[in-house]
């Protein structure tokens, strides 16, 4: 569970850096990359937060008790 987490947090970092690099680059009126990958990086933390709640509900993550 720990690599998938993983995963989509370097999926959601390298979305903002390409977010980052297009809003940079990007000089002509009208282009929409640097809102693309923002929206994909929306719906990766969507889908992260999906998925680490449906993880605690089955029981694959739990509450440490010290």
């Amino acid at each position: 569970m720990r690599i998938v987490i993983l995963i989509f947090i370097v999926l959601i970092i390298a979305s903002l850096g390409s977010a980052l690099v297009y809003m940079m680059k990007d000089r002509e009126p009208g282009s929409t990359r640097m809102v693309k990958a923002l929206a994909l990086r929306v719906g990766f933390s969507v889908t992260l937060f999906l998925l680490l709640m449906a993880a605690y509900y089955f029981g694959f993550i739990t509450q440490r008790v010290g």
